[in-house]
């Protein structure tokens, strides 16, 4: 399988977008984008090769193609499928992606925001970035690489629990209840998986947060430290002056 390393650290450059036509002059092209990505979301039938290596298209799957490779595609008759061609700023992690891939359960959403960007493009070339910079991202992630195996689904879930719960108690039970695993399965797969223990990560993520509102915001100490599950004055200082070295009157005054 042909696959391609993928940064997403910025939102990429939309140099063009719209419904591609083929098949109807010839049924076989050929060509490169030496400097500009490729991605294609098909609607048909046809074959792919990316640099040699064979590829069967078909409805609902998508190719992104790196920038200087050779494509050739031999069509079954018209083709339409959605396209657009970007430039990727090197920035971020990277992720080893698939050339090409079935979207699955994602086709609707990755439809809508190709069509909306499309859409768009003539008139908010800013909201087309953006919904192309969403698209990549879930083409990114929709199926893990063997190289980087995706976390556990229990890990993924407890994740967006603890997130979408910082401001009120946590516990261990609870969040493993709310992944649909034991207290000590959950515990085994977050280290094996994020390098911490949940309590841990918690705490991490709620002074991670406290961090940000005390030096972004004009919220009072008092709400920062009961938005993050903290309320208790005493026990936020000791965790702060513990995490950042400093109290946070002190953070607060700090240039960001």
């Amino acid at each position: 399988m042909f696959e391609t390393e993928l940064q997403l650290g910025e939102p990429p450059l939309v140099a063009n977008a719209g419904v591609g036509v083929h098949g109807v002059v010839s049924r076989t092209d050929v060509f490169r984008l030496p400097e500009l990505w490729q991605l294609h979301l098909y609607r048909y039938d046809a074959e792919l090769d990316v640099d040699g290596t064979p590829h069967v298209i078909r409805p609902g799957r998508v190719s992104l193609v790196p920038p200087g490779v050779t494509v050739r595609y031999r069509y079954q008759g018209r083709s339409e499928h959605l396209y657009a061609h970007l430039r990727i700023v090197a920035a971020g992690p990277s992720r080893t992606v698939p050339v090409v891939q079935d979207a699955g359960p994602e086709l609707p959403v990755l439809d809508s925001l190709l069509q909306k960007a499309v859409t768009a493009l003539p008139r908010d070339p800013q909201r087309t970035r953006a919904e192309i910079w969403t698209a990549l991202w879930r083409i990114a992630h929709l199926a893990p690489t063997a190289e980087r195996p995706g976390p556990h689904p229990a890990v993924s879930t407890a994740i967006a629990y603890i997130e979408s719960h910082l401001a009120t108690p946590l516990t261990v039970p609870d969040v493993a209840r709310a992944a649909g695993v034991s207290h000590n399965h959950l515990t085994r797969l977050f280290r094996a998986a994020i390098g911490d223990t949940v309590v841990g990560y918690i705490r991490s993520r709620r002074l991670d947060r406290a961090h940000h509102l005390l030096r972004a915001s004009t919220l009072s100490i008092s709400a920062v430290a009961a938005s993050v599950g903290i309320p208790d004055l005493q026990a936020f200082n000791k965790a702060c002056r513990r995490e950042f070295g400093a109290s946070p009157r002190a953070l607060r005054g700090f240039d960001a």
